[in-house]
């Protein structure tokens, strides 16, 4: 199934939404069928494949929500917990949550195979992941869902562990919240520092 925009449109109309419904604009066979491409074909240092996806849809999403209020309900004082569970509550409207994680087993391997570079892998670990997380929120974003990324770890670790069978090796990084959009992006008029000042061309013709 082709996406409703070409990628180069959604990299630049992507932007963090909130306001989400419990609803999404594709099917759930597509939702994995985007992360499924992303997992296969995003590039990692010396090919370690290393980053690892949970997706949740529907009640499971609801769930993690679920999961994550309580256990930050019993570490907050009251006031700081009402406040974070307004966003919360917004999280747990969306309709699927997938959750971004790095082996730490496959890094390691790795560590060990090429010492020259041992020091280099863990960075390395974190681009793949950041690529992972990119070209998902992109190709949501393609396909009219909104999306919001957030970094709950690592009081949830456990728990989401627990819960969903995910291996104790394997180190949460994000949780990326989607759905349907009920309104418009959280920034709506976004900032552009000068791009000639972040961005050098030698030798084009």
């Amino acid at each position: 199934m082709a996406a409703t925009k070409p990628f180069s449109e959604a990299v630049k109309d992507r932007r963090t939404y909130y306001a989400l419904s419990h609803e999404s604009t594709i099917p759930d066979s597509r939702i994995q069928e985007i992360v499924k491409d992303a997992i296969l074909h995003i590039p990692s240092a010396f090919n370690s494949q290393s980053s690892r996806a949970v997706v949740l849809l529907g009640e499971e999403h609801t769930k993690v929500w679920d999961i994550i209020t309580e256990v930050y309900k019993q570490q907050l004082p009251e006031e700081k917990f009402n406040r974070a569970n307004q966003r919360f509550v917004g999280f747990r409207a969306g309709y699927g949550t997938i959750l971004f994680y790095e082996d730490t087993t496959s890094v390691r391997e790795f560590q060990e195979k090429f010492k020259t570079y041992e020091d280099k892998f863990p960075g390395w670990s974190e681009q793949t992941n950041g690529m992972h997380q990119y070209v998902i929120w992109t190709a949501l974003e393609a396909e009219g869902l909104g999306v919001n990324l957030q970094h709950y770890n690592p009081l949830i670790d456990v728990r989401l562990e627990t819960e969903f069978n995910v291996p104790p090796t394997w180190s949460l990084k994000a949780q990326m919240v989607f759905g349907k959009p009920t309104s418009g992006p959280a920034v709506q008029n976004k900032e552009f520092k000068p791009v000639e000042e972040r961005m050098k061309v030698y030798g084009a013709k």
